[in-house]
């Protein structure tokens, strides 16, 4: 595995610049043109241009070495956010799922919220040759656009509801949260003009913008989020829906839709939560309570807390990170660890047995892997020790905390390999903004701004690498 070089002192402030959505298209349009083969390339001096082509080149060598299977799929605008929706079919040698996507335009058609399907493939069916030629300058045949819903302004994050899987919400650039039941919205035509899908419920309560800290809880219709006015907020929808989908089938004559939107009313919050001195970034629920959740931020805070016991922080660790904080997760099988990812390229571990405001005490790990902010991390969904994280130097690392400290066997990974660090996709020129991790499927989805996802199956790597 390639040695990674230290990080610049000066970490990098998180997001774009309001309104860039346009230049950054253009951007990404000329960067495209302007490649060999058609095939976008990352802006920068013609020296960071050459070495990123260089080992963008290395990884493609050794794609089916790497993978079982990969799908390129290229988007006409930019994507900000994916999400894996529910498992729609079973077959012998490939799997159909729910995919959402966004396209962040540049306003001469609307932005819009993709439902997708997508079909994966699943390990050791596809031919060496056919994961070798992948196609870079094309839509996958693999991903099939299923519904268009023209979303009011940008599509900056999208959430699941785990309660029910035809509803989704969205963060776009405006105070509010927009929840859509996917079924009963209609499918629409992105052409300029066109009128703009409505919601089916709009939840209020911040005071300012909130662009990108979103979450659902995974035991009850909760949902939490943060933005520019400091603040987390706390919702239940659970009084907006039907007592079943059956109720509504039987009102309406049609399957329908399953939330209360007789008058499209705004829905109040359960609490606002304030504790933050900067923009909430990122927040969580705790996997085994709508009560208990945890929020980031650029004042570098990780902050836990309890909606049963008020409004106020129950613990504040003022220096989770040396910069501005981006992301955060809370581990579905070890309730005690939360991982966090910053501009200062790391990745912290924490145990919140041993959380102090200061943070030294309770921090298990540094995973230091990435030479740029580290933008998203997720732990895997089936095994407690195994995490993902991506960053804005092209990478997803994957790394598993068992094996830190333990020795290296022979021939398994470069002794100047982080520790940790298992697995390493660099099939990305430019940096990834957010990615998601499925290893039910050993799947990853991975979005990014030069309008392209790369989906693959990961078995050979993914499990021959051994640490004991």
């Amino acid at each position: 595995m390639e040695t990674v070089s230290p990080p610049p002192s000066q970490p990098k402030k998180r997001g774009r610049p309001k309104g860039s959505t346009k230049a950054k298209a253009d951007t990404d349009r000329e960067a495209s043109a302007a490649a060999s083969g058609g095939v976008p390339r990352m802006r920068g001096a013609d020296k960071r241009s050459s070495s990123s082509d260089e080992k963008y080149s290395q990884w493609k060598s050794l794609v089916p070495v790497l993978y079982d299977w990969l799908a390129n799929h290229n988007l006409v605008w930019p994507s900000l956010s994916c999400r894996w929706g529910p498992l729609l079919e079973q077959g012998a040698f490939k799997n159909r799922q729910r995919l959402y996507l966004s396209e962040q335009t540049d306003h001469t058609v609307p932005n819009t919220l993709i439902i997708a399907n997508c079909d994966v493939v699943k390990p050791r069916v596809a031919a060496e040759n056919h994961i070798a030629n992948f196609n870079e300058e094309a839509r996958s045949p693999f991903v099939k656009k299923y519904k268009t819903i023209i979303h009011p302004g940008e599509v900056n994050r999208i959430r699941e509801l785990p309660q029910n899987k035809n509803i989704v919400a969205t963060h776009t650039d405006c105070p509010e949260v927009l929840i859509w039941d996917i079924e009963a919205q209609p499918n629409r035509h992105a052409v300029l003009g066109a009128a703009e899908s409505r919601p089916d419920l709009v939840l209020m309560g911040h005071k300012d913008n909130a662009e990108f800290a979103l979450a659902m809880c995974p035991t009850e219709p909760f949902v939490l989020s943060g933005g520019k006015d400091k603040s987390v907020v706390l919702w239940s929808i659970h009084d907006h829906i039907s007592a079943s989908a059956a109720d509504a089938s039987k009102a309406t004559g049609s399957t329908g839709s399953i939330v209360k939107t007789a008058d499209n009313s705004p829905v109040g919050p359960r609490g606002i939560f304030q504790g933050h001195d900067d923009t909430v970034e990122d927040v969580q629920f705790c996997p085994s309570s709508s009560q208990e959740f945890c929020s980031v931020g650029d004042d570098s805070c990780l902050i836990l807390w309890d909606a049963r016991v008020g409004n106020n922080p129950i613990l504040k660790v003022e220096k989770a990170h040396n910069a501005d904080l981006h992301c955060v997760d809370w581990n579905p099988h070890d309730q005690n660890l939360i991982l966090t990812g910053s501009a200062d390229h790391s990745v912290r571990l924490f145990d919140r047995r041993k959380l102090t405001t200061d943070g030294v005490e309770s921090l298990v790990h540094k995973f230091e892997g990435h030479t740029a902010a580290v933008l998203c991390v997720q732990w895997s969904p089936d095994k407690s020790t195994v995490f993902g994280s991506s960053a804005e130097d092209g990478l997803l690392n994957i790394w598993d905390y068992e094996k830190v400290g333990k020795k290296i066997e022979s021939g398994t990974r470069s002794p100047s390999s982080p520790p940790g660090l298992f697995f390493q996709h660099a099939g990305h020129r430019n940096h990834l903004y957010f990615w998601l991790l499925n290893l039910r499927y050993s799947v990853l989805a991975i979005c990014l701004w030069l309008c392209q996802i790369k989906i693959f199956v990961c078995h050979q790597q993914w499990t021959m690498v051994n640490y004991s």
